[in-house]
């Protein structure tokens, strides 16, 4: 319980003391879907508050018609080509809307300079978020909070929440869980229309088979194993989600399973697909964006990891089951070809159908 003090104070926050905050979050999809439950707690603080998130396009629909969030402003945001222009118009936007507070997530330069040269009179940030090195960023912070502790054995979730906490003085106790937009009955028939399409069956199972980059994606031949053993044990219908880049891939996997997926890659937006989780009896899952989407749905969940450590990445879930074979050279960070045990990386390979199995048999039960 919070105690109530004079001039809206509770348990040492002054709770009215921000009334416009931006939150810059130009970070990828995943990372986003994990910023919310930081923003979930900064509103816990804030109440009163409206927050504004600066996102790119790709992930706006994540944070529309969120219930933690009031606004969004989107940035194309690319590294070496938005031009100065381009720039002192967002300057001009985010000045308009007089912020009283930013809070960086992301810790990068160019939200940095858009809030400095915006004259926001509060901005705050982090020292380290994604790795071990400093940045001259934080000489645009009028307060940097110090991130002193191992982040790759810290949830990233937690880690956007200490930002939070650095700032309000919360205590470590006080979590909140990532919260995504809320699904519109539209998203729900879209949802429906899709999975009626596949045949009948007792349980519907959803594949994510492909990472951002290959040292995050499961082996086909793997996949393919999975489905058909399930395909064995269970009357389930099985359907691939992704992006609209992933659908080639997606269709190499299916052409390796000998019973029938259908692939979803590029057909769902993203309020789309979190309404298609819903609707699942199981998520086999790489470490991707998608995943986090799912676990804010609470599907169950088996994910395999790779270059990227749970430690780190696991999904907010309590559904949720992970597998990784915890390598010496892991996490990593290089490009495919640079692994020594490339093309067949034992990151990935070391995790095997059998271990994968038995997590998807404990959540079918």
């Amino acid at each position: 319980m919070y105690e109530h003090g004079d001039n809206g104070e509770v348990d040492g926050i002054i709770m009215d003391k921000y009334k416009n905050i931006l939150v810059n979050a130009l970070v990828n999809l995943g990372d986003v879907v994990l910023t919310t439950g930081a923003i979930a707690l900064l509103k816990k603080a804030y109440p009163k508050a409206r927050i504004t998130i600066l996102v790119k396009p790709v992930v706006r629909e994540a944070v529309e018609n969120n219930p933690v969030i009031d606004d969004v402003i989107v940035f194309a945001y690319k590294p070496k080509e938005n031009s100065w222009g381009q720039m002192m118009d967002m300057v001009k936007e985010i000045k308009r809307r007089q912020f009283d507070l930013c809070l960086s997530l992301d810790r990068k330069l160019r939200p940095a300079l858009l809030a400095f040269l915006a004259r926001i009179p509060e901005r705050v940030g982090p020292d380290r978020v994604f790795g071990p090195k400093k940045s001259r960023v934080t000489w645009l912070y009028t307060k940097t909070i110090r991130m002193d502790y191992d982040l790759e054995r810290t949830l990233q979730a937690d880690t956007y929440q200490n930002i939070v906490r650095g700032l309000t003085g919360q205590s470590a106790e006080e979590k909140e869980k990532p919260v995504f937009a809320r699904i519109t009955a539209e998203a729900k028939m879209k949802a429906e229309c899709l999975l009626a399409q596949l045949p009948q069956a007792e349980k519907i199972i959803a594949l994510c088979v492909k990472g951002t980059f290959p040292l995050k994606t499961w082996p086909k031949e793997y996949f393919a194993k999975v489905v058909e053993s399930l395909a064995a044990e269970y009357k389930a219908s099985f359907f691939v989600t992704g992006g609209p880049g992933d659908r080639e891939y997606a269709d190499e996997v299916i052409a390796c399973c000998q019973v029938p997926v259908a692939n979803f890659c590029g057909e769902t937006n993203l309020v789309e697909l979190a309404a298609l989780f819903k609707k699942c009896d199981l998520l086999v899952s790489v470490d991707t964006g998608g995943g986090h989407i799912a676990a804010t749905s609470k599907v169950p969940m088996v994910v395999m990891y790779g270059c990227t450590s749970p430690d780190r990445w696991y999904p907010i879930n309590e559904n949720a089951r992970v597998l990784t074979s915890r390598e010496d050279c892991c996490p990593c960070t290089v490009r495919a070809e640079q692994c020594p045990s490339w093309p067949s990386p034992k990151c990935l390979w070391n995790v095997s159908p059998e271990d994968v199995l038995e997590e998807c048999r404990g959540l079918l039960r």
